[in-house]
């Protein structure tokens, strides 16, 4: 089978688990990002790929070899850590040159290989530049090119965006996705930024408590996460506790009943989550509850140019919706406004 195999990949430091039963296959050409909270075990796995850790167990194989315990110089990837760390004594042409020479490239190939990674990454009239005088993105970008200098196999980077300040950061989410495109080079990034994640990725695999928690693309990792973990790590959700009253029908803990998708046969009584998206979430006049439609108070309002955030108390929990100003209703807190859940944009999920 092509592609990056993982299969039951562990990492173990003493009695401390830091990566657990790991599955995975990537395939050939995507750019998969590795997601999920600090400390979970995504740069330790991202380490383990590259060869800079060893395997506790498991296997690592690509394209049908077994590569779990190649030295990481034999397996040719390239890396951007999160420090970047590029040569700062020498010039951008030097620092991307820099694993062509390593490998025995003659001077005349390797000014050729840089000239043409210079043009891709559009720093052409930079090449005799120092790093220590180069901008955060440009920085960014020098590190790539040297990362892809020696046409690895794989593309491996480490939160490399972290540093950036938030608009330079989404420029840079943009041109690392087409110049991935357009090399055709599988990629793993690894972030802990959701939105990162979303905008950049063709797989998310979502790691938590050291292990994998879900795999699949942004939209569907968005709108059916696999458990709780997942639905309160990725995006804004308004999780609540209900009770199951029969297939397709829960209740809140204020007494009202809800529509729900009759994905899968309940025991009634049972005590469950439902997860509703905010933008799913519709506020109108106050009308008399019927279907999915409840009355609320609203609490808060946050305004925050784009977007407007409002949470409303209604059956025992609290809701935010999200809307546009064009959308919006001019409400203020403590105001009386009617709710509605579609029961299409209601998510069952495990206690």
């Amino acid at each position: 089978m092509t592609g990056l195999i993982l299969e039951n990949v562990e990492k173990h430091y003493g009695s401390a688990c830091a990566v657990k039963d790991v599955n995975l296959h990537l395939p050939e050409g995507k750019l998969v990002c590795f997601l999920g909270p600090s400390g979970c075990g995504k740069t330790t796995l991202l380490r383990m790929i590259a060869g800079l850790e060893s395997l506790s167990g498991g296997e690592i194989r690509l394209d049908g070899d077994d590569i779990g315990h190649t030295p990481a110089h034999l397996r040719n990837f390239g890396m951007v850590f999160q420090s970047l760390a590029l040569f700062p004594h020498m010039t951008v042409g030097e620092n991307i040159a820099y694993p062509l020479k390593l490998r025995g490239v003659g001077k005349a190939e390797q000014r050729a290989r840089v000239v043409e990674l210079l043009e891709l990454i559009q720093l052409q009239a930079m090449i005799d530049r120092p790093v220590a005088k180069l901008s955060g993105g440009q920085r960014q970008r020098v590190a790539i090119a040297r990362a892809i200098a020696a046409r690895p196999k794989i593309l491996l980077l480490d939160e490399p965006l972290s540093a950036l300040d938030a608009k330079l950061r989404e420029s840079m989410q943009v041109e690392i996705r087409q110049l991935q495109q357009r090399l055709n080079i599988t990629t793993i990034l690894v972030t802990h930024d959701q939105r990162e994640a979303m905008t950049m990725a063709d797989i998310v695999v979502v790691l938590g408590e050291h292990r994998v928690q879900q795999v699949g693309t942004p939209i569907e990792i968005y709108r059916h996460p696999a458990n709780e973990f997942v639905a309160d790590f990725i995006g804004s959700g308004n999780i609540f506790p209900a009770t199951t009253l029969g297939p397709g029908r829960v209740g809140l803990p204020g007494g009202d009943a809800l529509d729900v998708p009759a994905s899968r046969s309940p025991v009634v009584g049972e005590k469950i989550k439902l997860l509703v998206r905010p933008e799913d979430v519709q506020l109108s006049a106050p009308q008399a509850t019927a279907g999915n439609r409840l009355l609320g108070k609203v609490t808060f309002v946050r305004d925050i140019g784009a977007t407007i955030e409002t949470t409303v108390e209604c059956s025992g929990v609290s809701f935010t919706a999200l809307s546009t100003p064009c959308q919006g209703m001019d409400l203020g807190i403590g105001h009386a406004v009617s709710v509605t859940l579609p029961a299409e944009a209601c998510r069952l999920l495990g206690a």
